[in-house]
């Protein structure tokens, strides 16, 4: 199945989901850009709340808002899925947890390898691959056998429903290290933007290898059903990616697809963003796309999200700041977010979110295991 012309961007009720927040249409995402940056209007932070759920979990990574009350999701709360487990070691965390933009944390998923309806080999552990799209909630698992990336297996993406069991695995198809991702939907149908980091990134030892890439899942969504795989695409291929003793593992990381159909992906190793064109048509990699921005305010780039005006807004994993650029590639403005890291600025923030309504910018601060708010 390829995504018909009719699913552009440009079609009225499209949203993009995951990563990028949710966004209401894309019509809003065209628009000019009112009084200047996005993340302009916005000079204060706050905390939402813990992310450490009863078991102990740490290290949280992905966000996704949710985009309408179903089961045990509610509209306007924020998922939040775990990298470490209790002991802190990464690649065994087993949670998502629920939080409402007032700080009232819930358990959605507490995720087990017996409780698998199918093989994903090496154990759970959930990174920052996390969207929610039809009702179904789409997590990236990347285990680790002791806390390092040498043990680490190729992983899986893990389908959830909406009362938080999981009822589908999708692994093969190049999934490989699923890292980040981010989601389109109209209709039954729907665009899943996977990034993968382990392509041999553990045989080379902690030497940068160029394999990393990005997957396009065409899925369809049947009543009631886990949705199915009808298309796989790599639609970029070539990032750098390499095990880090305390980062566990750098490659690609944040996407979020633009108005103008260009996906964005944060190219942590290389400290860069670079941009994929015609990401939902094309039927070819276009390697690492084109660059976007480099340098300036952008240090070890992690999370991504898209602006509701179009800007690209990442978090970064060297220097603590949120940089918004433009899709022209021009950086418009940077706020310092992370004060935990040690020392503050290094290594503390990773999956970010528009807030419904762009009221703001969700983030995570792993340092703290905290969810918090730019506003």
């Amino acid at each position: 199945m390829r995504f018909k012309r009719g699913l552009a961007l440009a079609a009225a009720g499209a949203a993009t989901i995951g990563g990028a927040g949710l966004m209401a249409s894309t019509a809003a995402l065209a628009s000019p850009r009112p009084g200047g940056p996005f993340i302009g209007r916005f000079h204060h932070t706050s905390l939402v709340g813990s992310t450490v759920p009863a078991n102990g979990d740490l290290n949280p990574y992905g966000i996704a808002v949710v985009p309408q009350s179903q089961g045990r999701l509610h509209q306007g709360d924020i998922l939040i899925s775990n990298f470490n487990g209790s002991k802190n070691l990464q690649g065994t965390g087993s949670t998502i947890v629920e939080m409402s933009p007032g700080g009232k944390q819930t358990l959605f998923a507490h995720i087990t390898g017996s409780a698998l309806p199918g093989r994903c080999p090496g154990g759970i552990g959930l990174t920052t691959a996390l969207v929610v799209v039809h009702g179904w909630v789409i997590v990236g698992n990347l285990p680790s056998g002791n806390g390092m990336a040498d043990t680490a297996s190729g992983g899986c993406l893990l389908v959830l429903d909406s009362n938080g069991t999981v009822r589908k695995i999708f692994r093969g198809h190049g999934i490989r290290g699923p890292w980040d991702a981010t989601a389109v939907s109209r209709g039954n149908l729907a665009a899943l933007f996977v990034t993968n980091v382990l392509n041999g990134t553990a045989a080379a030892k902690g030497a940068v290898v160029y394999r990393g890439t990005v997957l396009r899942l065409g899925l369809w969504f049947g009543p009631g059903q886990p949705p199915v795989i009808k298309s796989v695409t790599k639609i970029g291929s070539g990032f750098a990616e390499a095990s880090n003793q305390t980062a566990f593992v750098l490659g690609p990381t944040g996407v979020g697809l633009g108005p103008n159909g260009a996906l964005y992906v944060a190219d942590t190793d290389t400290s860069q963003v670079t941009w994929i064109p015609d990401a939902l048509f094309r039927t070819t990699s276009a390697g690492l796309g084109s660059q976007l921005t480099s340098g300036g305010w952008l240090n070890m780039p992690l999370g991504l999200a898209v602006a509701p005006n179009g800007d690209v807004l990442t978090v970064n994993g060297g220097n603590g700041r949120i940089v918004e650029t433009s899709p022209t590639g021009t950086q418009l403005a940077s706020r310092f977010l992370d004060r935990s890291g040690s020392p503050p600025g290094a290594g503390a923030l990773f999956g970010i979110a528009v807030a419904p309504y762009g009221a703001g910018v969700y983030y995570v601060d792993d340092a703290a295991n905290t969810l918090r708010l730019l506003h």
